[in-house]
């Protein structure tokens, strides 16, 4: 499986972005995909989890502004983010684990998201 984030980019505090991560194959039986932030000099933490069933989970920080949700027919899983703070910026990248059964996960390239004050 291949991950192919995007969506990126600058905006101001207030602002919203929609990040996209559209997979080579279906993501239908992909048990579950996560978006995941890097901040400079910090380590990568998870963002926002969505199963297989369309279960949903968020980092408290994001809760409330942040939406994942995917589009099976498209391969797609995306993040709505609302209300950006410039604590939100980093680069975030897209994040696939097919089984609970296996250690196998994929990665997408990551995509920049800059929120200025």
């Amino acid at each position: 499986v291949q991950l192919q984030a995007s969506g990126g980019g600058l905006v101001q505090a207030g602002g919203s972005l929609r990040l996209s991560c559209t997979a080579s194959g279906s993501i239908a039986s992909i048990n579950h995909m996560r978006w995941y932030r890097q901040a400079p000099g910090k380590q990568r933490d998870i963002v926002a989890t969505i199963t297989s069933r369309g279960g949903t989970d968020y980092v408290d920080s994001v809760k409330g502004r942040f939406t994942i949700s995917r589009d099976n027919a498209k391969n797609t899983v995306y993040l709505q983010m609302n209300s950006l703070t410039p604590e939100d910026t980093a680069v975030y990248y897209c994040y696939a684990r097919p089984s609970i059964y296996s250690a196998q996960v994929y990665w997408g390239q990551g995509t920049q998201v800059t929120v200025s004050s």
